[in-house]
């Protein structure tokens, strides 16, 4: 394995990304990317054309594992995140979910046009990500950390209601004025099915699991803490009444200054800031002992040369009296080249 990672003669490697979870401030800086495992990697790249469709490979659990652990390892990040798709929640409680070439999931029927009750479960689906998750737990080494994830309700509402990914989310919005007792019906089944799945995960083998809400950012404050606060600080109460010590990332795309609240009302391990964030805003407003994650722009990684290094060291630098694990704002993106995040990991750990 091509390790990046230095350990002082005669030590242990340590999971030094699962205690900074844990609020520990680590001598370095842990370091992995959202989308870590795709298709900026070549490897992956021909691992996927073997395979055939997207979703193939996210239920070939020898499959996905490999695509696990193959950013891990090239470069050596201190967490590895389960390969799978956050529309796994809806496949498994009854909608189809294809992907549609150059143009995202789409999920039937879409909840605009059917009821939650006439969906059919379809379990079978979880218990492929859960053999995923043990082939990778199988695998790792000691020194890394095994993240597992899944989609907050409000972002995966927004799909099961759409049938698809939409620039504002307006259909689910509006849905969620019109009949908040059905939302509510929908988003309290998320959660139920999340909790199930995330439980699974931790069985099957992961150290800390992510909640992604991608699409917090589209919520008004009082939206935001009825179908974000409050049901990500279920999911994390009930993960936490089995597993007092997991660590729960929690990942509100968008939030802005509602990331005070999330933080203080969740009860998440540790808050993922989008690039949009200002990390001074961050460290000055969010409590001091709370992990915090990022949150460079991907974007900025394309770039490299100065705009990356100078971003990176104002990262570090805001962040360097608090536990910090280095990551990107929101996904690494394709055209992403690998000499980057070469450059990215030198800085990081020198």
């Amino acid at each position: 394995m091509d390790d990046h990672r230095s350990m002082p003669n005669g030590t242990e490697p340590q999971k030094i990304l699962l205690q900074t979870l844990l609020g520990k401030k680590t001598e370095q800086t842990p370091v992995w990317l959202m989308r870590q495992a795709g298709r900026y990697l070549p490897e992956y790249r021909e691992l996927r054309a073997q395979k055939g469709g997207f979703l193939e490979l996210c239920y070939d659990a020898e499959a996905a594992a490999e695509v696990t652990i193959q950013p891990i390892k090239r470069f050596g990040f201190d967490g590895a995140i389960l390969f799978s798709d956050i529309l796994i929640v809806p496949h498994a409680m009854g909608q189809k979910l294809w992907f549609e070439a150059g143009e995202g999931p789409r999920l039937a029927p879409k909840l605009l046009d059917a009821s939650l009750a006439s969906l059919e479960r379809a379990p079978e689906h979880f218990e492929a990500i859960y053999a995923t998750v043990r082939n990778v737990a199988a695998q790792l080494g000691d020194e890394t950390t095994f993240m597992g994830f899944a989609g907050s309700p409000w972002t995966i509402a927004t799909y099961m209601v759409n049938g698809q990914g939409s620039k504002d989310q307006a259909a689910t919005r509006r849905f969620a004025y019109q009949d908040e007792a059905a939302f509510s019906e929908l988003i309290n089944a998320i959660v139920d099915n999340t909790v199930t799945y995330l439980l699974g995960q931790i069985k099957a083998g992961v150290d800390a699991v992510q909640l992604f809400d991608s699409w917090a950012g589209s919520l008004s404050p009082a939206q935001f803490e009825k179908w974000v606060i409050a049901p990500n600080a279920d999911i994390i109460s009930r993960l936490k009444a089995v597993h007092p010590d997991l660590p729960i990332i929690g990942f509100p795309k968008g939030a802005g200054a509602k990331l005070i609240a999330y933080a203080s009302e969740t009860g998440a391990s540790a808050i993922g800031l989008d690039e949009t964030i200002d990390p001074v805003w961050a460290h000055k407003n969010l409590p001091a002992d709370l992990p915090l994650q990022g949150n460079l722009d991907p974007l900025a990684l394309i770039a490299g040369g100065e705009a990356l290094e100078t971003s990176v060291r104002h990262i570090l630098q805001i962040f360097e009296d608090r536990p910090h694990i280095f990551n990107l704002g929101h996904g690494i993106l394709p055209d992403t080249p690998i000499e980057h995040v070469e450059k990215l990991l030198t800085l990081v750990r020198q």
